[in-house]
């Protein structure tokens, strides 16, 4: 199936407004095993007339977003009815849910709204509880050699609703037609390359018939999606498991911090942290998950020496020693954590995040992370992880609980 994305805007090409439609439709249109084929960056009004005319012969399913308020450079409904052939209608039933909006909000209804309520000849209205533009669905058609047509609104706190709760079961009941017997398995691996991993596992995969391999690379991990028929997906899920065993965080989109979570819960037990370079990201990513407060106990940002020092016991002439940076301070950050806070497992990181402050000895990018907990054996050791300030925070926090994660799992943490 051929997915095209067309975003209309003005706002978007002059960098007013980020595009994050396509980062998104992307995640979500993967857990499907579909990619993007293409996506078309225009301005608001007739320009869009061009690019779904060149689109149509191309393509199974556009999604289009924007182009469906009230003004006169909206023209997506309009422009796809001219195209299609099909009459607008007035849907009383959506001008009413629109008036009642405005009413709830002290608004005063402007006449310009009613356009809202046009919809196309043989379309299927999409609801929008969180905005008065409405999405609309056509159907392929053979007759108007036109490919599925999804249009939706542009503000993202209206389109992802609608997207996930309307839209994206449509495709999946779509994509299930298109796969008949096929299924599909997603391995999410950590600390392994894209590239590494196709150089691997692709040799391997030659002699197994009906298999499609995708790859999706985030900072520090890799979804591994296998479609085929369910015997070539299981063969090749077998290799998987054997070659890359301690490095699958899980066999689902689950994020690392869900997979933790629900480690710890299976145990009964709970993590603390001590966080210096990345000011308390471990513990907000931690908390981004529901139920986290049956696993997490304590969180503390020890950034400065003297917050190591009175908080964590940490002492001041190991800290002048060996500087904070050092696998000697995060060892006593981690096993202080455990100490005062009482709990089963803590984690502790100390780094250079940039882009300032690195020496010859201990580069932008050097993080020590530390993992101590009740009848382990602290693991303390040096990591190099290059980037960006805020992608350096990102991927510390996901190597520290992939090393707790792996250290639940029964598997021994590298010196």
């Amino acid at each position: 199936m051929r997915v095209e994305v067309v975003n209309t805007g003005t706002e978007l090409l002059l960098g007013k407004v980020v595009n994050t439609h396509a980062g998104y439709f992307g995640q979500e249109l993967f857990k499907l095993g579909l990619r993007i084929q293409r996506q078309t960056t225009i301005p608001d009004g007739d320009e869009i007339r061009t690019v779904l005319a060149e689109a149509f012969p191309r393509t199974d399913v556009i999604l289009i977003t924007g182009g469906l308020g009230p003004t006169s450079d909206d023209i997506t409904r309009e422009v796809v009815a001219e195209m299609l052939g099909r009459e607008l209608h007035l849907d009383q039933a959506i001008l009413d849910e629109i008036n009642d909006l405005f009413r709830r909000r002290g608004y005063k209804m402007n006449r310009s709204n009613d356009r809202q309520a046009m919809v196309p000849e043989g379309a299927f209205v999409l609801d929008n509880p969180n905005g008065t533009a409405p999405g609309l669905y056509l159907p392929a058609s053979e007759a108007d050699s036109s490919p599925h047509l999804f249009l939706l609104p542009g503000p993202p706190r209206e389109l992802k609703p609608m997207f996930s709760e309307l839209v994206y079961p449509k495709l999946a009941e779509m994509r299930q037609v298109e796969l008949s017997s096929s299924v599909w398995r997603n391995f999410r691996i950590y600390g392994v390359g894209e590239s590494s991993l196709a150089a691997d596992l692709e040799p391997r995969f030659a002699s197994i018939e009906n298999l499609e391999l995708g790859y999706c690379a985030r900072l520090g991990e890799v979804d591994l999606r296998l479609i085929g028929l369910e015997a070539s997906v299981e063969a090749a899920s077998r290799i998987v498991r054997i070659e890359y065993r301690e490095d699958i965080i899980g066999e689902s989109e689950d994020p690392i911090e869900q997979v933790v979570l629900d480690l710890l819960l299976q145990r009964g037990e709970v993590v603390s942290t001590a966080e210096s370079c990345t000011g308390g990201q471990i513990v907000s990513t931690l908390t981004n998950v529901s139920g986290s407060s049956a696993i997490l106990h304590q969180g503390y940002v020890t950034y400065s020496n003297e917050a190591k020092t009175e908080i964590l016991g940490v002492p001041a002439d190991l800290i002048e020693k060996h500087g904070a940076v050092s696998e000697e301070v995060v060892r006593a950050m981690a096993e202080g954590c455990l100490r005062v806070s009482g709990a089963d497992h803590a984690i502790a990181v100390s780094g250079v995040a940039g882009p300032t402050g690195g020496t010859e000895e201990k580069p932008v990018g050097t993080v020590y992370i530390g993992i101590a907990g009740k009848g382990f054996e602290t693991y303390a050791k040096r990591h190099f992880t290059p980037a960006d300030r805020i992608s350096f925070k990102l991927r510390v926090t996901r190597l520290a609980l992939d090393l707790l994660r792996r250290r639940l799992c029964g598997f021994v943490l590298e010196k």
